[in-house]
């Protein structure tokens, strides 16, 4: 049997354009953009019309689009240049529970360093409420950090309620779209954004190829230096094979969005379907709000079954799928997302996260469900 690979949440396989679209530039366009002979000029060349083309589908101008190594890079520009950047002596920073570590962490640096941070908390469903921002606001405020879409369970936030209000009390206001993006319609001059992360493997796009949205009101410290990149913002080299390939790939995920949109939500249906039909509705919970998800990512809890077992499980029987993020997924510690949605200990102990993608197809759906209501069964009875 081929293996079925139900884990897009975590990274995607390079669409086959993308990787022709960035072979060249390993071969014959390798010379440094940063030059000015000949070489470089045609690199610099292209990075620019990659830079161009991606502004271009984001909605903004291409002078505020900053290349990074990805969301991770992405979103700690965002942070520290921000609160680095603040000349009025404010020190607090807004974000919530459930944010991924690229994030967190960050912020608990910022903590360490005297600065304090408000994190919101959000209900069973995994949805922050627009009052509890507004109530955490304070005079001395400068920065609210949230994700669009969170990554394990599917929620999306309500980022233009936040957004309005942010912009209504002047306080900057960064999103991490890392799991938006090819998902939701983005335009960054429509929504009421001041930076937004962004990453390329998530799009089937390379790894190690990123990139921030910073408008051009919004004042940002560059947080590596050694160079004149990026506009003295980011400083190195950049990696314009990867570069190439990103843009590419957002001129191939953008367009067929729509549909593969419906493809998705048919596969999630169609899992959920069979499950209920071997298992019973009873006997899974799923995690997320029921309204307010991206339907390519389906967080499951089965409850009497411990998630690091049936994982095993899966990847015994060539089913791939996740506990949560991949960057926390090698753990054995319960998901701080689900933690932070306040569910029981047997539906945290239990959950598994199936994020599909491009490569499925409904007989792999099927067969996945099949699978995966075998081995409940099965380790129900031990």
């Amino acid at each position: 049997m081929n293996p079925i690979y139900l884990d897009h949440a975590a990274t995607t396989p390079v669409h086959p354009e993308v990787l022709e679209a960035m072979l060249p530039f390993y071969t014959a366009f390798f010379g440094n953009p940063s030059s000015t002979h000949s070489f470089g000029r045609a690199t610099r060349t292209a990075l620019n019309r990659f830079r161009d083309s991606m502004a271009k589908s984001l909605g903004c101008l291409p002078a505020e689009l900053i290349f990074t190594s990805g969301g991770t890079e992405s979103n700690n520009m965002a942070i520290f240049g921000i609160m680095n950047a603040n000349k009025d002596g404010k020190k607090h920073i807004i974000t919530t529970e459930i944010e991924h570590h690229a994030v967190l962490h960050p912020c608990e640096r910022l903590e360490s360093l005297g600065y304090e941070v408000t994190y919101l908390p959000v209900g069973l469903t995994g949805l922050i409420q627009i009052e509890d921002v507004e109530a955490a606001i304070r005079p001395d405020t400068a920065l609210i950090s949230m994700m669009y879409v969170n990554n394990e369970v599917g929620t999306i936030q309500p980022i233009e309620q936040v957004g309005q209000l942010a912009r209504s009390r002047q306080i900057p206001f960064h999103v991490d779209a890392v799991q938006a993006l090819g998902k939701l319609p983005l335009n960054v001059r429509e929504l009421p954004v001041d930076l937004m992360s962004f990453s390329a493997h998530k799009i089937y796009g390379p790894k190690g190829a990123g990139a921030l949205y910073v408008s051009k009101n919004t004042r940002l410290t560059p947080h590596v230096y050694g160079g004149s990149q990026e506009r003295k913002r980011r400083a190195g080299t950049e990696n314009v094979a990867a570069i190439a390939g990103f843009a590419k790939a957002v001129e191939v995920t953008l367009p067929m969005m729509d549909s593969m949109q419906s493809k998705v939500t048919e596969f999630r249906g169609l899992m959920i379907s069979i499950l209920e039909q071997q298992l019973g509705m009873d006997s899974f919970t799923i995690n997320g709000h029921k309204e307010q998800y991206i339907p390519h990512i389906l967080n499951i809890s089965f409850p009497g079954v411990s998630t690091e077992t049936l994982l095993m499980n899966l990847d015994l029987e060539e089913v791939a799928a996740a506990s949560g993020s991949a960057c926390t997924s090698g753990s054995l510690e319960v998901s701080h997302v689900l933690q932070a949605m306040k569910l029981p200990e047997n539906v945290t102990a239990s959950a598994v996260r199936f994020s599909f993608g491009m490569g499925n197809s409904k007989e792999q759906i099927e067969t996945a469900a099949q699978k995966i209501a075998t081995i409940v069964k099965r380790l129900r009875t031990i």
